[in-house]
């Protein structure tokens, strides 16, 4: 794993939807270069469509502008949950690609077969020698195109190392190896065709990881107490994953404090272990999480509830175990669970700050899904002066003025306040103990 050595003025964080799709429009406009965007999907809404005008209009203004776009292949060629079927955003691919002279790619990834399996879960955009960092894909949730958001986390870093790095990666794995079909043109494979493809693609990102070219004066760098030093890293499967091995490092090794952000609570069972030995070893660990009205599958109204919505409470019941099982930490001060809740919003955070130095900005939702089926994507960024640290003081205390201190376990809702049919459901689901093979999907 190498580090990349970057000036920490060139690293800034953003905290609002809105200056996500401000930068994000602002950063196609500029791009000269290259243009190079991973996020699970691109949807077919008014920000899409939006952004991916903006796109045509940037290959327009500079044709010699390289643009290729990675989403998820299951994804995007799928509507919404509960629509009909249909060819998904896929749809509006195709027509753009008939009304624009231009050509830019859409490569769809198929990383397992289907979507409930592992998906394409990379994120990272960039645009010429800047890397736009957030677990955020492109919709109008997203983007607050409306009235309703999805919070995460936004960092831009200027580095040309790092940059180079990613557009690397993705060439490499989907582009060269012809492994990613285009999404925004007629043919696709068909299933055997597409099988053959998951069997190829699945060795080769077992064994995939990003490269960094060689930085002159490394050693006599770390010596200089303006720059930061950042690692990319990719994760993919159970075995030897760097992103999950990187992640439980830096808990491991903190000795004073720790803040998780996870829009789901199902840690999975190592780093969980971690957490609390580092409890034990009084470190204060601050988890901040979403309300389960906060997360993309809460169903409010009760006549409208379907299987699907069940998940939030599930995340809540397993939260609201962990709590009670070391209720004696919050007691001790040492753990202090935040959850977070603005109007029908919803929270989509990731990531870790370790001892207000070692930061991970990931996609990765820190559950067992994401640790051994998705292919995921990160960076460990070392600090070690703390030159953002206020950035991201600021970062956390927008986040916090939306979220409830739990004090006691019985600050939770249990299974007997939720609403009829939920409380049904998961009545049923935990006299089948299904809940243990949910907890590995989830």
């Amino acid at each position: 794993m190498q580090e990349i050595i970057v000036d920490g003025g060139d690293v800034e964080f953003f905290t609002t939807p809105k200056e996500y799709k401000q930068q994000l429009l602002l950063l196609i406009s500029g791009a000269r270069q290259r243009i190079f965007i991973t996020a699970l999907y691109l949807q077919d809404d008014d920000a899409g469509r939006e952004t991916l005008h903006a796109l045509y209009q940037a290959k327009a203004n500079f044709p010699e502008l390289e643009i290729n776009i990675f989403v998820d292949f299951n994804r995007g060629k799928r509507g919404l949950i509960g629509e009909k079927a249909s060819l998904g955003n896929r749809a509006l691919y195709l027509q753009l690609a008939q009304d624009y002279p231009q050509t830019i790619n859409i490569y769809g990834v198929a990383v397992k077969r289907k979507e409930v399996f592992g998906v394409l879960h990379l994120k990272g955009m960039v645009f010429d020698d800047i890397l736009f960092y957030t677990g955020a894909s492109i919709n109008d949730i997203y983007l607050h195109q409306g009235e309703r958001y999805r919070l995460d986390r936004y960092c831009t870093i200027r580095s040309s190392a790092l940059a180079d790095s990613f557009c690397l990666y993705l060439t490499e794995t989907f582009i060269d190896s012809a492994l990613a079909p285009l999404l925004n043109q007629e043919w696709l494979p068909d299933v055997v065709e597409q099988k053959k493809t998951l069997v190829a693609l699945k060795l080769q990102l077992k064994k995939s990881h990003y490269s960094v070219a060689q930085q002159a004066n490394l050693s006599a760098s770390k010596l200089v107490s303006d720059k930061v030093f950042i690692t990319p890293l990719v994760g993919f499967g159970r075995r030897k994953n760097q992103l999950n091995q990187a992640t439980r490092h830096l808990v491991q090794k903190a000795d004073n404090n720790i803040v998780l952000f996870t829009p789901y609570f199902n840690l999975p069972h190592a780093l969980a272990r971690d957490v609390i030995r580092a409890l034990k070893r009084g470190v204060k660990t601050t988890v901040v999480v979403g309300d389960k009205t906060a997360n993309d599958f809460f169903i409010g109204n009760d006549d409208d509830f379907s299987t699907i919505g069940i998940i939030p409470y599930v995340y809540e019941m397993l939260l609201k175990r962990f709590v009670k099982r070391y209720q004696n930490f919050i007691d001790q001060g040492l753990l202090n669970i935040h959850l977070w809740k603005d109007k029908d919003n919803s929270f989509h955070l990731k990531g870790l700050r370790v001892d207000d130095r070692y930061h991970l900005i990931t996609g990765s939702n820190l559950n067992p899904r994401a640790w051994a089926l998705d292919l995921e994507n990160g960076l460990v960024i070392d600090d070690a002066n703390k030159h953002f640290l206020q950035k991201t003081d600021d970062e956390l205390l927008g986040i916090l003025v939306n979220t409830t201190k739990i004090s006691h376990f019985s600050d939770i809702d249990s299974v007997d306040d939720y609403p009829e049919k939920p409380q049904k459901l998961l009545k049923k689901i935990r006299v089948a103990q299904i809940d243990r093979v949910l907890k590995r999907f989830l």
